[in-house]
């Protein structure tokens, strides 16, 4: 969020007194708890993750392999239809039969489902309902326990300058496992001291693309500031072998202006003056934020990914229920509201 620079004054006098020390009390507005996150288990049943690319993993499950051919167990044979592929044919049986017929192969697998968020210091903001970061929090508890109810295996890369990443796996334990990590990196108090790296978003893509799987479904939640061109070629990469969603996460005060005044805001810890009292300034700060937003969207539309975005005032299970039970795997753009 540096073009916010132009109405940033710096101003030592600005917000030091009331800065919160590390035993400050944190409203729920503030921080997910781990009690809170269990507790999730039971709004997951309505998320549907069902897909259209079928899975790579080696484990059983409930999701029809990618994989066909040799290693595969034989299941049947059929007679021909339109449309079969002439390579699966079984030429004793046409043989047999006088008519031609082709082999049926089928295995249930396990996919793996990688949720990825970028945790920058921008995500430890909230002007209304919750902190961005409290929002990508629930939602991807949520996804995890969707993914574990269908016995999927659930993975995740939390990122914030440095990286945490967690192997695929299964059930429950993989669901509380993202869920200890989630409460320890989504503290406010650890978050806004991270430093902020630029091209950090593309660094852990390109790490995503290294250690994802073929064949995984990836959620990626943030608010996407780091984005550019470069971000978009990370993006093809990872959905030409995987299906990929993602969820921007969003402050009303990124869709409009505040009321005309001079605000006390910090930036990058520096405290200063928010000053939008002039009809040009808030042109101008509502210019920057529609610009970010468009770019978020023509990335995403552009390395056909699917689009949701979830506001800081919104009720995130409702969201995810409507997003989900549409078909997520479409993509579009689209503001789902409570």
């Amino acid at each position: 969020m540096t073009g916010l620079r132009r109405w940033f004054r710096p101003n030592t006098a600005v917000l030091t007194a009331a800065a919160p020390t590390a035993d400050a009390a944190l409203n729920p507005g503030t921080r997910a708890t781990i009690e809170d996150l269990i507790g999730l288990q039971r709004h997951a049943g309505k998320i549907d993750l069902t897909h259209a690319r079928t899975a790579g993993s080696r484990l059983a499950g409930n999701h029809l392999s990618r994989f066909r051919g040799r290693g595969m167990d034989y299941q049947e044979s059929r007679a021909y239809q339109a449309g079969d592929d002439v390579r699966s044919m079984d030429w004793r049986v046409t043989a047999r039969a006088g008519a031609p017929h082709i082999k049926l192969y089928q295995e249930e697998r396990e996919r793996p489902v990688v949720l990825f968020l970028d945790l920058n210091p921008g995500m430890f903001f909230g002007s209304r309902g919750m902190l961005k970061s409290v929002v990508a929090t629930p939602a991807a508890a949520l996804i995890a326990w969707a993914a574990a109810a269908h016995g999927d295996r659930i993975g995740g890369m939390l990122f914030n300058g440095g990286h945490h990443d967690l192997q695929p796996r299964s059930g429950k334990n993989g669901v509380l496992r993202l869920i200890r990590q989630l409460v320890e990196h989504t503290d406010p108090r650890a978050g806004l001291n991270a430093p902020a790296h630029s091209g950090g978003l593309n660094a852990a893509l390109s790490r995503l693309r290294r250690v994802s799987r073929p064949g995984s479904l990836i959620v990626l939640l943030g608010d996407y500031y780091d984005i550019d061109e470069h971000s978009g070629d990370h993006l093809l990469r990872l959905r030409q072998h995987s299906d990929v969603v993602a969820i921007q996460i969003v402050d009303p005060l990124e869709e409009a202006a505040p009321l005309a005044a001079r605000y006390g805001v910090t930036s990058g810890g520096t405290p200063g003056i928010l000053d939008t009292r002039s009809a040009s300034a808030q042109r101008a700060y509502e210019d920057f934020f529609s610009r970010h937003h468009r770019t978020v969207a023509a990335t995403m539309r552009r390395c056909a990914i699917p689009l949701l975005r979830i506001f800081t005032v919104d009720d995130i299970a409702a969201a995810l229920h409507k997003y989900f039970a549409a078909g997520a795997m479409r993509p579009r753009t689209t503001r789902l509201a409570a």
